[in-house]
């Protein structure tokens, strides 16, 4: 889609997260697009590494994640626009276009959902949901993958008692009782996505 636009062009593609930063400081792109799911790393550390690598550069994300839940993370991280990849096939070249001449894209609904959370405080699941730090979220969506704690702390790189730490707090959080919980929940809401 995007190379059979005239003002566009694709200066590279990156497999990972450290080809993606030496991209961005060579080819000096004006726009990143980044897919929330990595193989290695995070999605929210490479935007907010991108935007130092390049300082120039707008970063757009484009996810099958539900962008109620990720739409303001990622623009907390630094990046300007946030595209689900069901809307992506109408949509992708608009977006871009809008986050290259620096305006904020997200979708209609998300636009709406914000205007509503202005009026009141989110409920339920998905509101339980939003109470999680982005690194919380990062561990209930591994979790979700039917990660183990141990695997966790090696791909986040922190401790295993850390990652202890992080299942409690979303335990408390989300208000659940055990660790199965915890589980089910978490592998409930990626197999959702």
């Amino acid at each position: 889609m995007i190379t059979t636009e005239r003002d566009l062009e694709i200066c590279g593609e990156a497999d990972s997260a450290q080809a993606a930063l030496g991209l961005a400081r060579t080819q000096k792109p004006d726009l990143a697009l980044v897919d929330l799911s990595l193989a290695e790393g995070t999605a929210l550390a490479l935007i907010r590494e991108l935007r130092e690598a390049a300082p120039g550069i707008e970063v757009l994300v484009l996810s099958m994640h539900d962008e109620t839940l990720f739409a303001e993370r990622v623009l907390r991280a630094g990046a300007r626009g946030y595209i689900m990849k069901q809307a992506a096939i109408d949509g992708l070249v608009n977006a871009i276009r809008q986050v290259a001449s620096g305006h904020v894209y997200v979708s209609p609904r998300m636009t709406q959902r914000v205007l509503e959370q202005l009026r009141s405080t989110g409920t339920g699941p998905a509101g339980l949901l939003t109470t999680l730090t982005d690194r919380e979220l990062e561990v209930f969506d591994l979790i979700g993958h039917g990660k183990s704690t141990t695997a966790i702390a090696g791909e986040l790189a922190v401790s295993v008692k850390t990652i202890e730490t992080y299942r409690a707090n979303i335990k408390t959080k989300l208000k659940l009782k055990g660790a199965s919980d915890l589980v089910r929940l978490a592998t409930s809401f990626t197999e959702g996505l």
